[in-house]
């Protein structure tokens, strides 16, 4: 792979950004009879797709959507996610997710054990080029002109379409992990140097709004059952997307000059905060125009989603004692059944087959286990990516359904299938690191691997439903069309509470606006999927929300330091201790994993918080629970404070005190000070990788940012 990706970028000078990216699309092309190869039939064209896809799933779930960059800093990196580990033990992950210590450390390569030699780089350039084949086959074969004039639904169009969409999801990934970045077109003429990404995302833009009219939406491609290959509906969400983060805030690095779009022209930028290592924070001038594409293609994809279903209601009936009622966490549920199945509002899965691959769903960002790495109840899941305790005692509404499918205070004791409190010490797998991931648990697979570690065969949710109706929000709250806005930021709340509880008027009040109300919507609808981070950034909000969650953070300790507890606004209180014991589930409730909590079950310590267990029967895996039945963990007092009396009565049942917020205080540097380690919330926030050595010297250019040069 290295020599095939450094034998495309050629060692000349940096390229001048007044070259304009487009121009490389008038350049010498692929024969004729290259093209006449590719889609000679359809099949030879996907065959050659397929090369594509193979390298855009390595991509995608080992460096940038499961493992790799993504996994050190995307999934613990915001103010509601955090690391479980202490911040001395792993440096090459923690200084990139603090903004390297407000940039100070931005030149450290010992600390970037996660950005390696011709890795993450190279595998996204891989996709580049092999989608190139097809791009440039598909521009260069007779018809093409014909067939975009015409802008209908075809076979060839299809496989083109699927084509730009792998280039531009991949260029997608390297513009947000490295900003600046070489444009490769396929063509001989390709300089490797660095481009502008201003006019990268112009290119890349045009050529999927060219493309979306090709395709098939999801569910209709001829021959394509699943959601594991990219449609019109995806392209359409994907144009969203890009567009969004193209108009949103980033850094850049100054000692690149001028900035054009991708005609070539000059662009103005508007900055906020001070400059960091010689770059600025701002956005585009004209960001507007990004946000009217990305309100026109996310209603395109609302108007006609195709298969993609959003979900306002459970579709589960009860069963075994369980019940459920919140259609958020049956998309989860969905995320766990059948091994070759999707689900419903899913636009576009990385599909992973169980048994085959690196899953990082439930391993990295998933419910913990202590289990072994072979033949355990689960195996081991690490759990990478942990919550911040202020978001989830005190930003997240207590009626909000989401709270507990997006975060748990319990792992699994692989070892004998049974339920254990996640301590607060620093720590991984279930043996500390506090509060958890929970949207991907293997107790409740459908059928489950238990041979071996990190081969679930959970895929990877990639794009879905929420995603655009929320995306369509913010762009029409940026807009002014606040009636628009304030209808999806209405259908994404309404379905996460009990009817009547939403309360959208008093939660846009609280938020200040509404614009910054569809954002922190976002983040209760992706708690725990590294979404976050992105969205703080490209919003310009990263300053003030994470001073508001360290500001909220330092009353929680001092209170429990203080008082031994500390009540948030919410009425939600956190105790330096709690009460737990292990009882027999299955016995009493029917079922050892449990659903939602009902209504008004909320005093249950085995229901409440909801969604947690474990598997209802590990004993046909092949577990001897040597009658051991006591398999679930009760808990008393998570969120309010227990009197005397209740202590009294509760110690009478077999309960025991449990260190809880107690273990927060003897912990506050990790929860407090190392929280965005020094960043003043003002400063430019370094969020990029730097390019490596060999990356450097065989493109030709220089790192920014304060990086280092060798």
């Amino acid at each position: 792979m290295k020599k095939i990706l450094l034998s495309t970028l050629c060692a000349a000078g940096v390229l001048a950004l007044s070259t304009s990216c487009s121009d490389y699309l008038e350049t010498d092309s692929p024969s004729k009879t290259d093209a006449a190869f590719v889609f000679s039939t359809s099949e030879t064209a996907r065959a050659a797709l397929e090369g594509a896809y193979a390298d855009w799933i390595n991509a995608a779930q080992n460096k940038v959507f499961g493992d790799g960059l993504f996994y050190a800093a995307d999934v613990a990196g915001s103010d509601i996610e955090r690391h479980p580990e202490g911040f001395n033990a792993q440096p090459g992950r923690h200084y990139p997710e603090c903004f390297y210590q407000n940039g100070k450390y931005a030149g450290e390569y010992s600390l970037l054990s996660y950005q390696k030699e011709n890795d993450t780089y190279a595998a996204l350039y891989s996709v580049v080029n092999k989608a190139n084949i097809v791009v440039q086959a598909t521009q260069t074969s007779e018809g093409f002109d014909e067939m975009i004039a015409a802008g209908t639904e075809s076979t060839m169009g299809q496989l083109y379409g699927e084509a730009v969409a792998l280039k531009a999801t991949a260029y997608r990934e390297l513009l947000k992990y490295f900003g600046d970045v070489p444009y490769l077109s396929g063509k001989a003429t390709d300089s490797g140097n660095l481009c502008g990404r201003d006019s990268i995302y112009d290119v890349i833009l045009k050529e999927l709004t060219e493309a979306a009219p090709l395709m098939f939406r999801v569910g209709s491609i001829p021959g394509i059952t699943g959601k594991n290959y990219f449609s019109r509906t995806y392209v359409e969400g994907l144009i969203g997307r890009i567009a969004l983060e193209a108009g949103g805030y980033q850094i850049r690095r100054g000692d690149l000059s001028p900035r054009t779009d991708g005609e070539g022209n000059p662009l103005t930028f508007e900055t906020m905060g001070k400059d960091n290592n010689g770059a600025s924070y701002g956005r585009r001038s004209d960001y507007r125009k990004y946000y009217e594409m990305a309100q026109q293609y996310f209603k395109a994809v609302i108007d006609n989603p195709g298969t993609a279903q959003f979900h306002t209601t459970d579709p589960r009936k009860a069963e075994s004692g369980r019940t459920y009622g919140n259609p958020y966490q049956y998309f989860f549920q969905q995320m766990h059944m059948d091994d070759d199945g999707f689900a419903d509002e899913s636009i576009y899965e990385v599909s992973i087959a169980q048994g085959a691959g690196n899953d990082a769903r439930p391993y990295s960002f998933g419910r913990p286990t202590t289990g072994g790495s072979k033949n355990n109840y689960p195996c081991k899941n690490y759990g990478q990516g942990r919550i911040n305790p202020a978001f989830y005692y005190g930003m997240f509404d207590p009626n909000d359904m989401r709270r507990d499918v997006a975060c748990t205070v319990t792992a699994s004791n692989g070892g004998n299938g049974t339920e254990i409190l996640l301590p607060f010490n620093p720590g991984s797998q279930g043996k500390g690191g506090g509060i958890a991931y929970n949207k991907w648990d293997e107790n409740r697979q459908t059928k489950v691997w238990t041979a071996n570690q990190r081969k679930s065969g959970i895929n990877g949710p990639y794009m879905r439903m929420s995603e655009i109706y929320l995306g369509y929000a913010e762009a029409c709250a940026m807009l002014g069309n606040d009636a628009e806005a304030k209808k999806y930021l209405t259908i994404i709340r309404e379905r996460a509470f009990p009817a009547g509880k939403a309360n959208v008027d008093a939660f846009i009040a609280k938020e200040g606006s509404l614009l910054e109300a569809v954002i922190d919507e976002r983040g209760f609808e992706f708690a725990g999927e590294g979404d976050r981070r992105e969205v703080l950034i490209r919003t310009g909000l990263v300053g003030k929300k994470i001073k508001a969650v360290k500001d909220l953070t330092k009353k929680m300790l001092d209170g429990l330091a203080a008082n031994g507890y500390y009540q948030f606004d919410n009425g939600n209180v956190i105790s330096a201790q709690i009460y737990t014991k292990m009882v027999d589930a299955k016995a009493v409730k029917g079922h050892r994993l449990t659903a939602q909590c009902p209504e008004g079950s909320e005093n249950d310590p085995i229901l409440f918080p909801g969604w947690r267990g474990v598997n209802d029967d590990w004993a046909s895996y092949g577990l001897d629970y040597k009658g051991n039945t006591l398999t679930n963990l009760a808990i008393q007092g998570l969120f309010t404070r227990l009197s005397d009396a209740e202590i009294a009565a509760l110690e009478e049942d077999g309960y025991t005190a449990v260190d809880w917020g107690k273990t927060l205080v003897a912990n506050a540097d990790e929860y407090y000070k190392y929280l965005f380690y020094e960043y003043d919330y003002e400063t430019a926030p370094i969020h990029y990788w730097p390019f490596t050595p060999n990356v450097m010297s065989n493109g030709g250019f220089t790192n920014g940012y304060g990086f280092k040069q060798e």
